[in-house]
């Protein structure tokens, strides 16, 4: 199997598991709903966000156009990198990390793309798909599916610390995705060996 076709196969997984997460979670939970899959730090927590990744937001529809012509461009630049990596035969690991963070940004560009014209609303019910009286928003004015949510440390910041003294604190607060969860090891890894991935262009 050539470099290609292996990296092809790894986003097609990456892309394929995500969005089959994606849509059992928009149509079989209604927003907020969640299941305990480990004890009280492991959860299925769904929930739906209109900007960057882990439930950032980015400002009103003229914003999230903006952030999702951003990210299709984003997505087309990453693709030209790729291809330019994989043809200078470039470090493996190097060409995986960015193939990680090609499909896990793909796969939030679908949600935002698709899922406002494929699905209705899942406030207090479970959404269908293609329903006969349309989506719930135009192309490009989806929103996100995201529902890991590892709340593993629960507590309360001192009387002394500043700001939010006295005031409960959950760690790890936000809720994600696989494409999150690709895009941000893609990420660290080229952070973490960037000297064994760049060695040659010293």
């Amino acid at each position: 199997m050539s470099k290609t076709t292996k990296i092809i196969a790894f986003i097609l997984i990456v892309l394929i598991l995500d969005q089959t997460l994606k849509i059992w979670i928009k149509t079989h939970m209604m927003l907020g709903q969640e299941y305990m899959i480990l004890g009280e730090w492991f959860r299925l927590h769904f929930i739906e966000n209109n900007g960057m990744a882990f439930g950032m937001e980015f400002a009103g529809k003229a914003g999230k156009m903006i952030l999702s012509i951003f990210r299709i461009l984003a997505v087309i630049g990453i693709g030209w990198y790729l291809n330019h990596l994989i043809q200078k035969n470039e470090s493996f690991g190097l060409i995986i990390s960015i193939a990680a963070i090609f499909a896990g940004a793909l796969g939030n560009i679908i949600d935002s793309a698709f899922y406002g014209i494929i699905f209705n609303d899942s406030y207090f019910q479970v959404a269908k798909m293609f329903p006969e009286e349309g989506g719930y928003a135009s192309f490009l004015h989806g929103r996100v599916v995201d529902m890991f949510y590892f709340p593993i440390i629960r507590g309360t910041y001192p009387e002394w610390f500043p700001w939010k003294g006295g005031q409960n604190f959950i760690f790890f607060r936000p809720v994600f995705n696989i494409a999150d969860s690709a895009i941000t090891l893609g990420v660290a890894s080229i952070l973490i060996f960037q000297k064994r991935f760049f060695a040659h262009h010293d």
